[in-house]
């Protein structure tokens, strides 16, 4: 099986949920990134404000941050190599990058938090 590194942005989480405003972007990578394990998918997640050495001790990401700066991020790897900059992945692209079939993300039921018959 591939592996994934992701290498993040100085962020004060990896989820987006923290702080007055949601990062829809972070949420759903996040999620993605969960069904990707599920399915047996090796995904690591760095953050430049928590692990700057992650960075610092990858020779290719260190050379990325040379040449395009912290603006660059986020950088995608797939076994070493860089497969996406500037953005992070959609879960086809990490199901492409695995080697397995993707599955759509689940969408939120029309009318926000109503299901079925009841309503909140």
């Amino acid at each position: 099986m591939k592996n994934i590194q992701i290498y993040d942005p100085a962020l004060c989480c990896s989820t987006g949920v923290c702080g007055v405003e949601v990062d829809q972007a972070l949420v759903t990578l996040a999620a993605d990134i969960d069904w990707a394990k599920q399915q047996g998918v090796q995904v690591e997640r760095f953050n430049l404000a928590q692990q700057p050495l992650a960075f610092a001790d990858q020779a290719v990401v260190k050379a990325f941050l040379e040449r395009s700066g912290a603006e660059g991020l986020p950088l995608i790897l797939v076994d070493g190599e860089i497969a996406l900059t500037g953005r992070y992945p959609n879960r086809s692209e990490l199901a492409r990058w695995a080697g397995i079939a993707a599955t759509l993300t689940p969408q939120p039921a029309a009318g926000g938090c109503c299901s079925g018959s009841r309503c909140c």
